[in-house]
């Protein structure tokens, strides 16, 4: 099963509507895209909490990582430039962090909020190589603009 993003775009914009707690709404977008697609073996976000530092925040799947720097990793990456990260094969990324050795590849889209800032990275892994295309990446860059752009 392969990820319906304009019918789980509405499924979480009717679960989301009216909440603006962040950690609600990275906790039910974690679980509602973790389930969509067979391809995604972890799903979660890590928050910004002070300037260049991540820390794990809602996730579906094995432990993540639980704390990670803005200059490490492919979240770091997402974090430190503002852009998504679609990464086919985990092992040629320089400075890839292996939170699960099991991962091959791995798609970590910025989430920003209202006033543009960077306040957290959705990251996906894959047990799969090349598992992510750039229309995976837009489906959920839309569906994460609807749900923390209004924030």
């Amino acid at each position: 099963m392969t990820a319906d993003y304009a019918a789980l775009a509405r499924t979480i914009a009717s679960l989301t509507e009216g909440e603006t707690d962040t950690v609600a709404l990275m906790a039910t977008l974690a679980c509602e895209i973790h389930h969509a697609d067979d391809r995604f073996d972890w799903t979660g976000f890590y928050r910004v909490t002070e300037p260049g530092l991540l820390k794990i925040g809602p996730y579906q799947g094995g432990h993540g990582c639980l704390v990670i720097p803005f200059d490490r990793g492919v979240c770091g990456a997402a974090a430190r430039t503002g852009e998504v990260q679609l990464v086919p094969d985990v092992d040629a990324f320089p400075g890839h962090i292996a939170c699960a050795s099991s991962t091959r590849s791995e798609l970590v889209l910025p989430v920003r909020n209202g006033a543009g800032e960077v306040i957290a990275v959705l990251d996906i892994d894959s047990d799969r190589p090349g598992a992510f295309t750039p229309a995976d990446a837009e489906g959920l860059a839309a569906i994460l603009q609807d749900v923390f752009g209004r924030l």
